[in-house]
């Protein structure tokens, strides 16, 4: 099991999200930020802004996913 925060995945905090795969956190991820986005929470909503500029340009969120994704690859497992 890994261990990425939002900020790390994008997103605006520190919170901590546990996954086995990189999609599962990835799903972890979505789900606290639609959270935060029904909370209009400021800090979330501009982080969501930035990435939206990059789903603007031409394989931009691909390249961002797959940097994630080998990231999560490189990280040790959590104890």
């Amino acid at each position: 099991m890994k261990t990425m925060t939002c900020k790390q995945l994008g997103g605006a905090c520190d919170m901590e999200f546990s996954a086995d795969t990189f999609e599962e956190i990835a799903e972890l991820s979505k789900k606290h930020g639609m959270e935060m986005f029904q909370k209009k929470d400021t800090d979330h909503l501009k982080a969501m802004g930035e990435i939206q500029k990059l789903m603007q340009t031409p394989n931009g969120m691909q390249d961002w996913f797959e940097n994630k994704k080998k990231e999560f690859a490189t990280m040790p497992d959590a104890d």
